[in-house]
């Protein structure tokens, strides 16, 4: 089961090593901050996807408090109070009303039982999502800190023009610099998709699908500029 599941310790550990990189090579750049507050935020959320594997208790108390209420009205009004004390004998227009209304009771009741049953489920999704929300900003965090990153910059025949930014003007260092934003973008993936290991949801699923392919994305994207700077 070691190479089935996703090791929240290896993902925060391989996000630490990515910053020590970073600072090594890059101590006064803006991309080391971003790497610490991916390591920061790979604790949290792991420590999120952790708690949301154990069930709801207090909920799970409700449904059984509400299971057990309803099967004690349903033995009061069967036993305690028999049909014959709402109608005389032999009046079957109330009689058949009465059963009516009873399996109309019924059928909200096991519809008041699923929805409670689906609560858990709509709780931790909502939880999901608002950890996720987060994890898409750093995603475009990390977006903006390769936005500069221009391989033409590295031309002889480029000018820089007065409000141009700062720029990395060793091909190896610039080809770096994107590797590690390809990687953070890679370990945001991963930490997302312990969201889908922890909660069986196909909502969450689709959520979790749809932060790594942004992630994969841009990735893709600063892979092209690798790419261009090595046939350079």
């Amino acid at each position: 089961m070691r190479y089935r599941t996703l090791d929240p310790k290896l993902i925060i550990e391989t996000a630490e090593r990515l910053e020590e990189r970073v600072a090594e090579r890059f101590p006064d750049a803006g991309l080391r901050g971003v790497a610490a507050e991916l390591v920061s935020l790979s604790r949290d959320l792991a420590r999120a996807a952790k708690d949301l594997e154990a069930p709801i208790w207090w909920l799970r108390g409700v449904i059984v408090a509400a299971v057990v209420a309803g099967a004690l009205v349903f033995l009061f009004v069967g036993t305690i109070l028999p049909l014959g004390r709402f109608s005389g004998p032999g009046d079957a227009v109330q009689s058949v009303q009465g059963i009516e209304s009873a399996l109309n009771v019924l059928i909200l009741a096991v519809v008041g039982f699923l929805a409670l049953m689906r609560a858990e489920e709509r709780i931790k999704r909502k939880k999901v999502f608002r950890e996720l929300h987060g994890l898409r900003s750093l995603i475009h965090v990390i977006d903006m800190h390769q936005l500069t990153k221009d391989p033409a910059t590295l031309s002889a025949s480029f000018k820089p023009t007065a409000h141009s930014p700062a720029r990395i003007t060793k091909a190896a260092d610039l080809a770096r610099y994107l590797d590690y934003c390809s990687e953070m973008l890679s370990i945001t993936g991963k930490i997302a998709a312990l969201f889908a290991q922890s909660v069986n949801d196909d909502v969450v699923v689709d959520g979790v699908n749809d932060i790594e392919n942004l992630a994969s994305n841009l990735s893709r994207k600063i892979w092209q500029k690798i790419t261009l700077i090595e046939e350079r």
